[in-house]
């Protein structure tokens, strides 16, 4: 039978516990969820499907990255049905990896979602135990001292900053680290003192751009450390940029797809204004053009 929320255990359930125990009435979204797992099941059948049945765990964790990001560019456009479709294929994807470990005989679903449960549970003391908190940060906080007991309980890595994935987009991951640095009491008292470090790093780029030379030309004969000390400062400018957007409550990652858009979409106003290639033209012309592109936004 399919319940409305967990389903029965055999290891220590803990359900009893937490307000979480299962309903008898079957739940639309468990249904839905149960088709889209049989279907699943269907493709790696004997007799299902070719390219499904070929895959491996290793050859679908680039797909779900691929359709998480899918998921952001749904996002981005605000389109429910879009952000309802592509969440879906993330759920199938996460679905064929876990059915391709259970014929493995490595995991299955159901270990993946206990395990996610029980460490949801864990985290949240404040909704499943007698915690008391105030705010969002509190909870943060909390969500961090608790992930760093347990990975001191696993003999893991239990530095503040442990966890982040050192695959994931780098100003995701900046502002992830800055987060848990915050989180961690590493952090100024306000959002002026996350720009005085930006405009801080700023100043390092220019000195270290002027030292080079290449502040002038950027084909000047710098010399390798010149270089690689623009390369440095220019790092550290972006990883300011991004803490900073954390002090601000903003997604750093997004502000930076954003700005991205913009740019595309004034370059190519800009592009229809002018005749012929853009090299035919000077750069006060190409600027001008550029200014009635972001004017007429």
């Amino acid at each position: 039978m399919l319940f409305a929320m967990g389903v029965d255990r055999d290891d220590g359930d803990m359900s009893t516990q937490t307000g979480t125990e299962p309903r008898p009435e079957l739940d639309p979204r468990a249904v839905a969820f149960a088709r889209l797992m049989a279907i699943v099941d269907r493709l790696r059948a004997p007799d299902g499907c070719p390219w499904d049945r070929k895959q491996t765990i290793e050859s679908m964790a680039p797909h779900l990255v691929e359709e998480a990001h899918e998921v952001l560019d749904a996002v981005d456009k605000n389109v429910d049905e879009k952000i309802a479709e592509e969440a879906g294929d993330v759920m199938m994807t996460v679905l064929l990896i876990c059915r391709i470990a259970e014929e493995a005989g490595r995991f299955d679903l159901a270990r993946a979602a206990h395990a996610s449960s029980d460490k949801l549970i864990h985290r949240h003391p404040h909704v499943f135990g007698d915690v008391n908190v105030e705010s969002a940060e509190e909870v943060l906080t909390n969500w961090e001292a608790i992930k760093k007991k347990e990975r001191e309980g696993k003999q893991e890595d239990a530095s503040a900053l442990a966890g982040v994935p050192v695959s994931l987009p780098a100003l995701q991951r900046a502002q992830r680290l800055c987060g848990k640095a915050v989180s961690a009491g590493f952090k100024w008292d306000n959002v002026a003192g996350a720009v005085a470090k930006l405009r801080e790093e700023q100043g390092e780029l220019d000195t270290a751009l002027r030292a080079s030379g290449l502040d002038r030309d950027a084909k000047a004969p710098a010399t390798p450390a010149q270089r690689a000390a623009v390369e440095h400062e220019l790092g550290d400018v972006m990883l300011a940029a991004a803490f900073l957007a954390r002090y601000l409550d903003l997604d750093a990652e997004k502000l930076a797809r954003d700005a991205s858009h913009r740019f595309e979409r004034r370059f190519r106003a800009m592009e229809s204004r002018l005749p012929g290639p853009l090299a035919n033209h000077s750069l006060p012309e190409l600027m001008s053009a550029w200014q009635v592109a972001k004017s007429t936004e």
